[in-house]
């Protein structure tokens, strides 16, 4: 009970941050198949009772595929695609159908003593994907296979607006009355793209990225799965397909894109209401204009910090102190200026470090960078192997504590910080658990 209690109140801070954010959730054919499928979809319920405005793209490649074989049909891919001909037309058109109505009869469901009990949900579908056909690439003509032209995104939004789930089929329709064999993949994307969505939700069937040491990645900015692709020949079809899928999202300004290991029971909630996650972040957000300082950065982050110096904020450092220290700073840059800085003093005898001197230029506040900042600070320490970090401050208790950091004593600091602590400055110590 005391678990539940401190999880849900740790959960209260995400609850208010996702209400009223539009999230579009990928899923593929053998999610649907899966004997937890139920449980996501009341995962999904709940997501729609807490305020976020949800619209689902499913996939339907194993019950195509199935449905093809049933036929006598044969399965044919290039590139990662499948030819579709207007014999395997109608095979598609009826595997997708019955996975539509298969999704929407759980979202439907009501029962009394279940999850779905009081839900009341409006799931919302149609004619929202104009698409055109892939043509003849490379010598192959891919015929019934399509790719999208176009969201109705007004449609869409016009839905969201009025609670309603909307729910995405891969097949789309052009101008000239064509029907054509989407992926998931494209549909999501475009979606994402078209609604300019706060998340893109990927569950794969592939499990969680891994590092080479067998770590978990948790984060990756786009130069790193630039990286990542060009490095690892490891890397199975799927999860190749979805590191380029989020590639090409985040670059489109999708803010963030989560990749979940569909098998993981509650991936969605974990992911969404735990401080760590237990998916792959992709953004921009995150890591695109951070950096290391040097030591030609000495003049801005003089500048930077000047203000805050004058007002008591933080305590005075010196040039000669800042160019000694300067290896212990991270620096968030726009168009060549800096815009933040933060620095991380490392106390590996107790596996803890100091989070000092943080700033950020005015102009930027209350955007998210800070938090970008902070969490690239972060993931230093835990390079570094500190698995704790705790700071010093006068004015910002509040903004440290939304973020993780809880109250402590003076004498929990570390032995060499605690010889140097200025009593006169009484500063608030405040600690985080990485």
């Amino acid at each position: 009970m005391e678990q539940f209690l401190q999880w849900f109140r740790q959960a209260g801070p995400y609850i208010n941050a996702h209400r009223g954010k539009t999230f579009v959730v990928q899923f593929g054919g053998a999610a649907v198949e899966s004997e937890r499928f139920p449980s996501l979809i009341h995962d999904l319920a709940l997501l729609n009772a807490l305020g976020i405005r949800l619209v689902l793209v499913h996939g339907a490649r194993p019950q195509v595929e199935q449905r093809l074989r049933d036929a006598g049909q044969e399965l044919r891919y290039v590139n990662g695609l499948r030819l579709t001909d207007s014999d395997d037309l109608p095979l598609v058109k009826q595997a997708v159908g019955r996975v539509r109505i298969r999704i929407e009869a759980l979202l439907s469901m009501g029962v009394a003593n279940s999850p779905m009990h009081g839900a009341r949900l409006r799931v919302v579908s149609g004619n929202l994907i104009t698409a055109r056909p892939l043509g003849v690439r490379e010598g192959v003509d891919y015929r019934f296979t399509g790719e999208v032209r176009r969201i109705d995104g007004r449609a869409i939004r016009l839905w969201l607006d009025q609670n309603a789930i909307v729910l995405l089929s891969p097949l789309g329709y052009s101008p000239t009355g064509e029907i054509f064999n989407l992926s998931a993949e494209d549909v999501a994307t475009a979606t994402a793209m078209a609604l300019r969505a706060d998340k893109l939700l990927v569950l794969s069937e592939s499990p969680t990225l891994r590092a080479t040491d067998g770590r978990p990645i948790r984060e990756l900015s786009p130069g790193d799965v630039e990286r990542l692709l060009a490095a690892r020949a490891d890397l199975s079809e799927e999860s190749g397909r979805h590191l380029r899928q989020a590639l090409q999202a985040c670059r489109a300004g999708v803010r963030r894109i989560h990749l979940l290991e569909r098998g993981v029971d509650g991936a969605l909630l974990l992911e969404l209401f735990t401080r760590d996650g237990v998916g792959t972040l992709i953004t921009a957000d995150i890591y695109e204009g951070l950096r290391p300082a040097s030591i030609d950065d000495i003049g801005g982050i003089l500048a930077l910090i000047q203000p805050l110096e004058d007002d008591g904020t933080l305590v005075r450092r010196s040039r000669e102190r800042l160019e000694m220290e300067i290896e212990r700073f991270s620096l968030l840059e726009r168009d060549g200026t800096i815009i933040g800085c933060m620095a991380l003093y490392p106390f590996p005898e107790e596996q803890i470090g100091e989070l000092a001197c943080v700033a950020i230029q005015p102009n930027y506040r209350n955007s998210g960078r800070a938090e970008s900042l902070l969490r690239f600070v972060e993931r230093q320490a835990r390079e570094q192997g500190l698995n704790r970090l705790f700071v010093l401050t006068t004015r910002a208790a509040h903004w440290f504590q939304e973020r993780g950091f809880e109250p402590a004593a003076v004498t929990d600091l570390p032995v060499r910080k605690l010889v140097l602590y200025n009593w006169q400055r009484r500063s608030k110590v405040f600690v985080k658990t990485l």
